[in-house]
């Protein structure tokens, strides 16, 4: 009897396997023609998002680092001259004294302290005088402005 039992109930499910197997496939179908458009789409919003991130930190970052660099700065930079392809040659002023300096790739060094600063403003270029120019001929004087 039990094995009766067992043999209708074995049957009866494998007749249902068919029409729950077609109802399955049939979800299946209507998920998979859903799946990729909305993954497409989440796709794009999250790489819209992460490029709107970016862009925003570096306005972000623009405008913080602007403030930093004052006028009222101890130290500024009056100009340079390239003196190879990856080396310059810097004019720093440091409060009254003007510096020298020699700018390569991980390394900056003292070239010279000039004992008088050179005046380096608008006036050189009214005079048709490059930077360039005004520093190598104080430096053929030996430092006199």
């Amino acid at each position: 009897m039990k094995l009766r039992n067992l043999a209708v109930l074995l049957l009866a499910g494998v007749w249902q396997i068919p029409v729950a197997a077609a109802e399955v496939a049939k979800k299946a179908s209507t998920i998979a023609d859903a799946a990729p458009a909305e993954g497409i789409l989440q796709v794009v919003m999250a790489l819209v998002l992460v490029l709107l991130l970016i862009v925003g930190m570096g306005w972000l970052m623009r405008r913080v680092t602007a403030f930093s660099y004052g006028n009222g700065s101890a130290i500024r930079v009056l100009g340079g001259v390239p003196v190879g392809q990856r080396e310059r040659a810097v004019l720093v002023q440091v409060g009254e004294q003007q510096l020298l300096l020699g700018v390569a790739p991980g390394r900056v060094q003292t070239l010279y302290v000039l004992p008088q600063p050179i005046n380096v403003g608008s006036n050189s270029t009214a005079e048709g005088e490059s930077f360039a120019d005004r520093l190598s001929a104080v430096l053929k004087r030996g430092g006199r402005a």
